[in-house]
């Protein structure tokens, strides 16, 4: 009887309480949702997957995803930044929910994925925007900046390298594999593709391993089990190599170029550790730097700090950029 009659005055006192709005469960929360419209469209016969956020008339964020991921891990930044500011971030084929040929259909390159976003740029209508640059997109989004520098407004860089210091231990099988695109070289390789690496990818490094939903292996790892996706990564892995002789290019860009950089770096990655967030200072002169103590993927620790320091970054930094009615798609 005591249960039954505790139960009821609680629950009568949080009701009183919530009419009276002197209780926290009761604060209504104002701040307008944001509408993420997930969409697809043709590009060079291929279906790029995309997310959308935001004021088309804002200056937009392009978010460029790592591996072996998708648009998805930005799924809770997006809605952070749409509040000020037009945000995109497409899949690559062979990733997300983007179209997968086969490599006989399709050769998978960072150029052609480089040349695959600005034709999906140019599709949607995006003259200016500031570049979101994580893993694998650092090389794609630094072929952008070279090709069309008139469209880059600023950088937001985390764990995306572009420097020989960032290349370490972790690189060595994929060196050989450059220079020797066999088989045996490839085994290595492999071991990167089952769900025990995908799992440490997301986890190495972070202060709470328990933090790091499993949503993101239970999405990413079915993916690269699909029947010949190995063969993609593979091909990924080995067209990598092609990115280091661009180095000098695309650190000449950034010193001619000088575009505003946010560096938001988790130091304690084993893949793109953080000598290779540190050279980005000898080249850019107006360059916010954050070494965060997390791992390779750390907009899933430190997510909020992050969108905080972007939105504070951006709104310093961009205008809003010329657009046309028959540009807003």
């Amino acid at each position: 009887m005591k249960t039954t009659i505790s139960k009821k005055w609680l629950a009568a006192a949080l009701l009183t309480a919530a009419i009276a709005g002197t209780t926290t469960f009761a604060k209504a929360d104002h701040t307008p949702s944001v509408n993420v419209r997930h969409k697809t469209i043709e590009i060079e016969g291929l279906e790029i997957f995309y997310r959308e956020a935001g004021n088309p008339n804002k200056p937009t964020v392009l978010l460029l995803h790592g591996f072996p991921t998708s648009s998805h891990m930005f799924r809770d930044l997006i809605p952070k930044l749409a509040k000020n500011f037009h945000v995109v971030a497409p899949d690559y084929p062979g990733y997300g929910n983007s179209s997968a040929p086969s490599v006989d259909e399709f050769e998978y390159t960072f150029d052609n994925f480089a040349r695959i976003v600005e034709s999906f740029t140019d599709e949607i209508g995006l003259d200016r925007y500031s570049l979101y640059l994580m893993d694998y997109g650092a090389p794609v989004g630094f072929r952008l900046a070279t090709a069309r520098p008139e469209r880059v407004e600023t950088f937001i860089i985390q764990n995306g390298n572009a420097y020989e210091e960032g290349l370490r231990e972790f690189w060595e099988p994929l060196k050989a594999y450059w220079a020797n695109r066999t088989e045996e070289n490839a085994k290595p390789l492999r071991n990167l593709l089952v769900k025990e690496a995908t799992v440490w990818q997301y986890t190495n490094g972070t202060r709470n391993p328990e933090a790091i939903s499993p949503d993101n292996w239970n999405v990413d790892q079915p993916l690269l089990d699909r029947e010949g996706n190995q063969d993609i990564q593979l091909a990924m892995f080995y067209s990598y190599g092609t990115n280091p002789p661009l180095y000098p290019k695309w650190q000449e860009y950034l010193r001619t170029h000088q575009p505003p950089t946010l560096v938001v770096w988790g130091k304690n990655d084993v893949i793109f550790p953080a000598e290779g967030a540190h050279p980005y200072k000898r080249d850019l002169k107006d360059i916010e730097f954050h070494l965060l103590d997390t791992g390779h993927f750390a907009l899933e620790e430190d997510g909020d700090l992050i969108a905080h320091l972007m939105n504070e970054f951006l709104e310093k930094n961009v205008n809003e950029p010329k657009r046309t009615e028959d540009s807003v798609r």
